[in-house]
């Protein structure tokens, strides 16, 4: 018999196609699992045995979400995922914010900005006090020049001991004799950057000095648009495209004097460290790949290619390379609830960090003077680097044990659907079109995007809900004035995302690396960092620990072993050009 005669009598006379797809869709596509033959539970109408071969209900079924551009193979996939991993998380949601009606207590935090254009706050707040520099020399060797922070470089621009133009020779030349080894790199902005440079020469040599970025080479993570240049965003489906516009932060940058030098790897459609070139490497062990989609920027800066780098984050595209990677960089305040994406720092200290964001953000965040910080009370989470907690106490920072309190445990569930949802809306085209067959990593985003393509908006709304439940009970469990914690524990990363909670990844020390080769004489190491967590809008808070932190400690000025990684290690040293 088949399906349709079978279950048309539960329709009781409602023979219309649409409302037996409908039924098809409850019984069916919510039940089914992938195999020859499939045993099918209806709720109340005992059991039947459906066969995949025939797919006029599925079809019918996704024909009601206008997505009959599915296969098969594929639909059978969404309706494993959809009973896997949708249908939970769903249930979890309207357990916690849809029991009552009416939704007075648990509203959307979806959010609309009703403000035309670009207007802008008319609060201006004060900058940092940053270290004042004197008596800075010229390293002799470019390797060390390389790993000079920003106001270490401004200052010798500054004094004309050095001018743009000459140390962004030094970091192209960088960046095109390691890429060989950490593929990082998708363009080089050669061009731009020579004409950058000597804008920025010229400027200084009229007297006019921009601020500490003036002349200082970087890069931008390739999701980043700049007028005659490709945005790959790391997808062989986009490679070529270029996108004629300049991004706000890039803007931003280039109006403090800012040099880039090179569009900087985006894993695919920002997601990990697989990109249409390749899979980047962590220049502290080039065994491993770098984790997180922000892998060329984190590289890159790690390995000394660049001063700093941009690089963004939706879930854990910050902190996973950072902490890989060994390097220090911000996740800011989430700026928007309504997505989720922001852009960040890669730097080789925090004060770095620090005059990054004044740069980009528009608006310079509250100061906060060292001295500031013996009025702070900080807590520590049981996974915290320690050495963080007993230096911050030693510089009289009030330390406490610290627990961060919730009940919604659907933290993850809740991200992946703000996420999935959000990145489809974008790439619906990309998907519709069979354009996600040649993603160059089937397992991410083409699976995550055809499960989000059978998300009910009621369940979309009821996750948005039980966000702001997570919002205000992490709000009401703050009692801190800041944290420390893990930085890449995967609850805290997906709970920090969905709150907005800005946090700095601080690298706090080396342990040796799984299985050494013999007699362990490797220079490969394993990086440690911790981070450190401030409430939203709070981001000074984060940066000024993390700036006493490193003031008395020296694990961010470590330079990692790319050229020489040990006697007897059975990895040789990477390939590199052989430019000079």
């Amino acid at each position: 018999m088949m399906l349709k005669e079978k279950y048309l009598p539960l329709v009781s006379g409602w023979t219309h196609s649409g409302i037996t797809c409908v039924i098809f869709l409850a019984v069916i596509c919510c039940r089914t699992v992938a195999s020859d033959v499939k045993k099918v539970e209806s709720d109340e109408h005992g059991v039947c045995w459906a066969r995949v071969g025939h797919s006029y209900p599925l079809k019918c079924a996704f024909e009601l979400f206008d997505s009959s551009f599915f296969n098969n193979t594929k639909m059978l996939e969404i309706v494993k995922g959809q009973k896997e991993f949708n249908i939970p998380i769903f249930t979890a949601n309207r357990k916690l914010v849809a029991s009552v009606n009416g939704g007075l207590h648990d509203p959307s935090y979806l959010v609309f900005n009703s403000a035309w254009g670009s207007e802008q706050s008319q609060h201006v707040t004060k900058r940092f006090k940053y270290p004042s520099l004197s008596g800075i020399k010229k390293p002799r060797s470019e390797q060390d020049i390389a790993f000079m922070s920003i106001l270490e470089l401004g200052e010798l621009i500054k004094t004309k001991q050095i001018t743009s133009k000459e140390l962004t020779k030094i970091f192209l030349k960088r960046l095109k004799r390691y890429n060989h080894a950490l593929e990082a790199v998708v363009t080089y902005t050669e061009e731009l950057a020579y004409k950058q440079a000597k804008e920025a020469d010229k400027l200084l040599a009229q007297g006019v000095y921009l601020g500490p970025l003036h002349g200082i080479p970087y890069g931008l993570k390739d999701i980043i648009a700049v007028p005659h240049y490709k945005t790959t965003w790391g997808s062989r489906s986009f490679k070529n495209q270029v996108l004629d516009i300049e991004a706000w932060v890039y803007k931003r940058l280039k109006s403090a004097g800012a040099v880039l030098v090179a569009k900087l790897v985006s894993g695919s459609l920002a997601y990990d460290d697989i990109w249409f070139g390749g899979r980047t490497r962590n220049p502290w062990n080039i065994e491993e790949f770098s984790t997180g989609s922000s892998a060329g920027p984190a590289a890159s800066t790690s390995a000394g290619m660049v001063p700093f780098a941009i690089g963004s984050e939706t879930a854990g595209s910050v902190t996973y390379p950072a902490a890989r990677c060994g390097v220090t960089a911000l996740r800011p305040t989430l700026a928007q609830l309504a997505e989720l994406d922001k852009l960040g720092p890669f730097c080789r200290s925090a004060t770095d960090c620090a005059i990054i964001l004044d740069a980009i953000r528009g608006k310079d965040p509250d100061d906060l003077s060292s001295r500031d910080i013996l009025l702070l009370t900080v807590g520590y989470l049981e996974d915290a680097e320690m050495e963080v907690v007993h230096v911050l106490a030693s510089k009289g920072v009030n330390m406490i044990p610290f627990k961060l309190n919730y009940t919604v445990d659907s933290v993850q569930g809740i991200l992946n659907f703000t996420m999935d949802v959000d990145m489809l809306a974008h790439f619906d085209e990309w998907q519709r079109s069979g354009k996600d067959d040649v993603y160059e990593a089937q397992e991410q985003w083409p699976t995550e995007l055809r499960r989000a393509r059978v998300i009910p908006a009621v369940d979309y709304v009821q996750a948005q809900r039980a966000r702001g439940k997570l919002i205000r009970e992490v709000r009401e469990s703050f009692t801190v004035d800041a944290f420390i914690g893990n930085a890449t524990d995967w609850e805290r990363v997906c709970l920090g995302n969905l709150v907005g909670l800005p946090v700095i990844v601080v690298p706090t020390g080396f342990k040796n690396i799984p299985n050494p080769p013999p007699n362990n004489t490797t220079r490969r190491r394993t990086t440690i960092t911790t981070g450190i967590y401030a409430p939203p809008e709070r981001d000074h808070i984060a940066l000024a620990l993390a700036m006493a932190y490193q003031s008395v400690t020296n694990h961010h000025r470590q330079q990692p072993p790319i050229d020489d990684l040990g006697p007897n290690d059975p990895i040789p040293s990477p390939p590199t050009s052989s430019l000079s």
